[in-house]
Formats: structure tokens, sequence, C-alpha cells
């Protein structure tokens, strides 16, 4: 496997052109990686950075972000064996609600989630609008609007 030892590093647009390294995760793996490229964004200590583009250099995977916005640091919830992943209307007025979650057991299978372009939940269709990578509360985040497409028996 060409990435075995692959490093993912997140770096942050200081002015124009100029970007700096804020978090390096080594021996972190791949599919974790491709996770979280996915995501456009990725909470960390209170803020949220916006994912602008991801390069690969050799074994090293970069995430160019930018700050969205900054807040409180949300608590982490306790979790269960595997990987939290949400699933949230994106509906600011309602506080995003909460369609499901579920843990899942590895990357790959939120990989697959948050790839897909439409996801079924409470017999109606959802289409994918953004994912987040949320470190503080140790937990993906897919935001889905309706379709208006439901699922009859």
């Amino acid at each position: 496997m060409k990435f075995r030892n692959a490093v993912l590093e997140y770096r942050l647009r200081k002015g124009n052109d100029q970007f700096v390294p804020i978090y390096h995760y080594p021996e972190i793996e791949l599919e974790q990686i491709l996770a979280r490229r996915e995501c456009e964004f990725f909470v960390k200590d209170g803020i949220t950075y916006k994912q602008l583009s991801s390069a690969i250099e050799e074994n090293l995977f970069i995430i160019y972000v930018e700050i969205y916005e900054e807040g409180p640091v949300d608590a982490a919830i306790l979790t269960e064996d595997g990987i939290l992943l949400e699933v949230r209307e994106l509906n600011s007025l309602k506080g995003y609600p909460l369609l499901t979650s579920e843990y899942l057991t590895d990357h790959l299978d939120v990989l697959s989630t948050l790839g897909s372009v439409y996801t079924y939940h409470q017999q109606q269709e959802w289409e994918r609008d953004s994912a987040e990578i949320d470190e503080d509360r140790k937990a993906y985040v897919l935001y889905v609007t309706a379709t208006g497409y439901s699922i009859t028996d």
C-alpha cells in the first residue's frame, strides 16, 4: 500500500497566499484522512474551519482551511465503541435537528455515508449539503436538506 505511513496536516490561510501548519496528525490511517477530506468543515477548540482545498505531497496529505467562525468548545459526547456519525437537517432556525445518529465500525463506513449525495431517513429522501468533523464532540456530522421525495411502502 503506497500510503501506509500517511501523515495529515491542516494548514491555515494567513493573508492572500500564505498557509501555516496548525494541526499535524502522524501515523493516521488513510481511511480517516479520506473521510476528513470529504468534510467541508473542521471543528477544533471551538473554532470552525472551512476547507478551501486539499493536496498530497508524497505521504503528506494537506487540508487547507480558513477560519469560518469561533464559539465555545462543545463537550465531547460519551461514546460507545465506534465512530459517531450524526445526520442533521440543515436548518439553523431549528438548531440543526438531529435526524439520526449511529456508531460506525470504521472510517470506510463514515466515508461511504459522507460521500453519498442522497440518504434516506424517516421515510424521506435527504440531499447532502455539507459535512464536518467535530473533534471537540468527537463526531462526524452530515448536514442534509429534504428533497420532498417520500418512500411509501
